[in-house]
C-alpha cells in the first residue's frame, strides 16, 4: 500500500508547525559487543568442533607406545535470513510537493526499522538460550549444565542453581569457567572477558566491577573481582534482553557467538510504470548463532 495524500492531510495544509514521531534517538549496534562478525559467500555456514587427544599416558619400559584417535565432535549450522522492508509514495503525493519531505523522513524510518530488527534477532540467541526446545550442535540449549564431551564428561556454562547477579554468583561463575575442559577432558584456561546485562542490572554491574571495596558489606575488604581483573572488559548493557534478571559473561574461548553477514544493507528505489508511484526498499541477509557454547556463560536469575 502506497503512502497517499489521504494519509497526510495535515501536511497539505498551511500553518503546520512541526511533524514529530520519526526523530527519536536509537540505541547503537549493541550486537557488536557480543558477537564475532564474519562475512559469508554461501547460503549457509557450518562450523565443526574437533576433538584433540587425551592426556599422555606413562610408557613403561619395553612396552609399545599408546595411540589416540582424533575425531569431529559436532557441527554448528548458520542459516541466513533475508530481512527486507519497503514503502512507496503515490504519484499524486509527489506532485503536491510532498516528495522531498516524505522520502527524507521515511527512508530514515526504514533504516530505523531494519536496525531494530537486527538487534532483536541478535538478542534472541541469548533470550532463548535457556529454552531446552532451542538446541545447538551438541543437542543442548545454549546454556546447559550438560554439554557433552567426547571423553564422556560434560561442561556447564550456567549455574547448577540459577542465581541473580551479585558478588557471590559472579565469583562462582569465574571459578566455574576456569574449570572448563576440551573434548578430551584437558583444561582449556578459559577466562571471562565481558559482562552483558539488561538495563535493569546496569547499576548492580557498576557496583560489582568498579568499586574499590566489597559491595554491600561493612568490611574493609578489597573488591576481589576488580583487583584481580577478573572481567577485564567490564560490562555492556543490551537493551533487547527480555529477562530483567538474566546476565551473561562473554569468555575468551574462540568461535563462540557468531554473526555471519551474507549481504550487507542494500537500499534502492524505482518508479512503477502503471501507477506512477515511487517505491523504496531496504534489504540485508545475515544470521546469528553460536558455535562453541563455551564462548559464553549465562544465568537466568533466580526468578
Amino acid at each position: 500500500m502506497a503512502i497517499s495524500r489521504a494519509q497526510l492531510l495535515k501536511e497539505l495544509l498551511p500553518g503546520l508547525n512541526a511533524l514529530f514521531g520519526l526523530e527519536y534517538k536509537r540505541y547503537g549496534e549493541e550486537h557488536k559487543e557480543i558477537y564475532e562478525t564474519e562475512s559469508s559467500e554461501r547460503s549457509f555456514e557450518e562450523e565443526t568442533k574437533l576433538s584433540g587427544f587425551s592426556a599422555a599416558p606413562v610408557k613403561n619400559e619395553g612396552q609399545a607406545i599408546s595411540y589416540d584417535n582424533a575425531q569431529e565432535a559436532w557441527t554448528a549450522r548458520y542459516n541466513h535470513e533475508t530481512i527486507a522492508m519497503g514503502f512507496s509514495i503515490t504519484e499524486e503525493a509527489m506532485e503536491d510537493n510532498l516528495y522531498d519531505s516524505l522520502s527524507a523522513r521515511y527512508t530514515k524510518a526504514l533504516a530505523r526499522a531494519m536496525a531494530y530488527t537486527k538487534q532483536v534477532k541478535a538478542a534472541a540467541i541469548l533470550n532463548n538460550g535457556f529454552n531446552s526446545d532451542v538446541t545447538y550442535g551438541d543437542g543442548q540449549a545454549l546454556f546447559s549444565t550438560a554439554h557433552p564431551l567426547v571423553s564422556g564428561g560434560t561442561n556447564s556454562n550456567t549455574p547448577a542453581t540459577a542465581a541473580d547477579l551479585n558478588e557471590t554468583s559472579l565469583e562462582n561463575a569465574v571459578i566455574q569457567i576456569a574449570g572448563w575442559t576440551d573434548e578430551r577432558g584437558l583444561l582449556i584456561a578459559a577466562k571471562p572477558r565481558k559482562l552483558v546485562v539488561p538495563p535493569a542490572l546496569q547499576f548492580v554491574a557498576t557496583r560489582l566491577l568498579q568499586t574499590e571495596l566489597r559491595v554491600g558489606t561493612a568490611d574493609n575488604d578489597i573488591n576481589a573481582l576488580k583487583n584481580n581483573g577478573s572481567i577485564p572488559e567490564g560490562y555492556t548493557v543490551n537493551h533487547w534482553l527480555t529477562d530483567t534478571n538474566a546476565w551473561f559473561l562473554i569468555t575468551d574461548v574462540p568461535n563462540g557467538l557468531k554473526h555471519f553477514v551474507r549481504t550487507p544493507m542494500q537500499t534502492g528505489m524505482d518508479g512503477d510504470f502503471d501507477t506512477g508511484n515511487v517505491r523504496y526498499k531496504a534489504r540485508e541477509r545475515y544470521s546469528f548463532g553460536a558455535s562453541d557454547p563455551l564462548g559464553i556463560f549465562g544465568s537466568p536469575g533466580s526468578n
